[in-house]
Parts: structure tokens; sequence; C-alpha cells
């Protein structure tokens, strides 16, 4: 008898375990620098993700940058599949990185998805003095300036970077990459005239431009204009007929417990939907796209076909 309580004890155990996550604070890391777009959503974020989650959950936010996000999503895909490490993974880097090099984290594959929170368009900012409005302008700009045009990126391999390779072939340019750690550097050196133009996403730049920074935009390159700046034409209204976007949706490390992972799922698309983070999102000009699990793995694949296809035609290496 006493043999048999103790076969129920045991198996009793996980199920125990499993009712009283979290019991300690839970690390979200960020890819990128302070001040930056996934910096900003992921501390707007995490009380809510707290709050849905119960049980004096805590997250503690910690920005592991560098690489163009392969340090930070390194850093998430190998840490302990526990449940007690969550964090951020954006794309195109997500996919680029891979095909590029031997990643740090391996393969988009090497996480649990937990759902896609922002969808923010890639676009082309210069500081306020200079003189160009618009694309063809830019365009123009660069043609009677080849190879001097400076644009600063958030890596090789970003989003940013295909922006401005794609921008080159489409206008018949030549422009000189310069990559820095995050947007909130790129936003730093465009204000300080360190570069001529900055690649940085619509949301991005929005939240730049309210908060002071001499920045004007010159288009976006999302499939339609964006209701964060519906003024604001996109790349194919103004002549270049191509899209970049990028996606910033939260994940963590692979083979997790399944009843921890669903409640991270469940608490992540909770708090994507709470009216309040949603009010917070428009304030700070986060573009949201709640993607469930199963539909972020979708547009992943997709993006990683259209991705390999383009380092066929397009390697974006700096090298």
């Amino acid at each position: 008898m006493k043999r048999f309580l103790c076969w129920v004890l045991l198996a009793l155990l996980p199920a125990c375990a499993a009712a009283a996550y979290p019991e300690k604070p839970i690390t979200m890391i960020i890819a990128y620098p302070p001040g930056g777009g996934t910096d900003v959503v992921g501390r707007a974020i995490a009380p809510y993700i707290e709050k849905y989650l119960g049980g004096g959950a805590k997250l503690l936010v910690v920005n592991r940058s560098g690489a163009g996000g392969e340090v930070g999503m390194g850093a998430l895909a190998n840490a302990p599949a526990d449940g007690y490490t969550i964090g951020f993974i954006n794309t195109p880097p997500l996919m680029t990185i891979p095909i590029e090099r031997q990643a740090i984290f391996g393969s988009p594959q090497r996480f649990e998805l937990l759902g896609n929170i922002i969808d923010d368009p890639c676009n082309f900012a210069v500081h306020a003095d200079t003189p160009v409005k618009n694309l063809q302008q830019l365009a123009a700009w660069a043609r009677a300036n080849p190879g001097k045009l400076t644009v600063g990126t958030t890596g090789v391999g970003s989003d940013d970077h295909l922006l401005m390779l794609m921008f080159e072939r489409a206008a018949g340019v030549k422009l000189t990459h310069v990559p820095f750690k995050g947007s909130s550097e790129v936003r730093a050196a465009i204000m300080g005239k360190q570069i001529d133009v900055a690649a940085m996403n619509v949301g991005e730049s929005l939240q730049s431009i309210r908060g002071g920074a001499p920045m004007r935009n010159l288009g976006q390159f999302g499939p339609a204009r964006s209701n964060l700046a519906p003024e604001l034409p996109t790349g194919r209204e103004q002549g270049f007929p191509f899209e970049m976007v990028a996606l910033r949706g939260m994940a963590a490390p692979k083979g997790m417990p399944a009843d921890i992972l669903e409640r991270l799922v469940k608490a992540v698309a909770q708090a994507a939907a709470d009216p309040e983070f949603q009010a917070q999102a428009v304030k700070v000009f986060a573009p949201l796209r709640f993607l469930a699990p199963a539909q972020f793995d979708a547009e992943i694949r997709a993006g990683d076909a259209q991705f390999r296809q383009l380092w066929k035609e397009l390697p974006w290496t700096d090298k």
C-alpha cells in the first residue's frame, strides 16, 4: 500500500510543479538595445503577460543586442526550456542570418512560437534639414552622388539592410551601408547627421518624430498605407514595386513542457488583445498584428522561402 501511494505521489509531482508555475521571475530577452521598437513593445506588453499568467508572475526585461539580433535570439534559443526564459524574435533576421551563415540560434525551428505581436513596414527617413522629401528625390540624390550616401540599418541581413539593397537595385543606384546594433542607434546617428539616410520601420520613426527627433519620412514599404501615418505614401505608390516589413513576435526555447507552453501562449494572446495594451501600442506607434503560433509559423516558413530566393538574386553579405 505504501509503495502504491508513493507511485501516486510521484505521478502527481509534474502536475503540482506545473500548477506552481511560475515560481520565480521570467526573463524576457530583447535582441536589440533599449529604446528601439522591439524594446518599447516588449516593455509595454510585459505587465499584461504578468497579469494573465497570474500567480504573482514577474517578467524581467533583458536587452542582449549584437550581430543584427543574433546574440539575443541565440541566448533565447539556447536557454533552458523550462518556461523561465521567453523573448522576442524578429523577422527577417530570424530567417536571413541562418541563410547567410551558421547562426548562434541555429534556425527558426529552434523556437516554440508564442504569437506575433507587431507588423511594422520598413521606411526611409532623413534629417529634417535635408531637402529630399520623397523616394524619387532620394534616388536622384543617390545618382548624383554614387556610393557616397550613407544608410544606417540595424545590421547585415536585417529588414532595413534588405530594403537598402532592393532600393539600390530598383533605383539603379549605389549606397554605402552603415550597420548599427539597433534602431535607437540609427536614430541617434541620423539626428547627429552622422549618416544621410535612416532605414527604420515606420512605427519606430514615427515614435522618434513624436519625441522631437528632427526627421522626415520619405516612404514606407508595406502593402498599403499605414493607419499610423495615412499621409505617407508606400514605395509602390512612388514607383518602387516591392515590399519589406518586419514581424516582432514572441517565442521560447524549443522543448518546454506542453502545459507551461500552453499557459504562455494563452497569456500572450490575452495580453495582445487587452484594450489597455492596444491603446498603449497606438501611443507608441506600434502597428499591432497578432498571429497565433500556427499563423506565425506559416508566415516564417513563407518568408524563409522568399529570402532564400532573394539570397540567390541579391546576397546581402557586406563582405
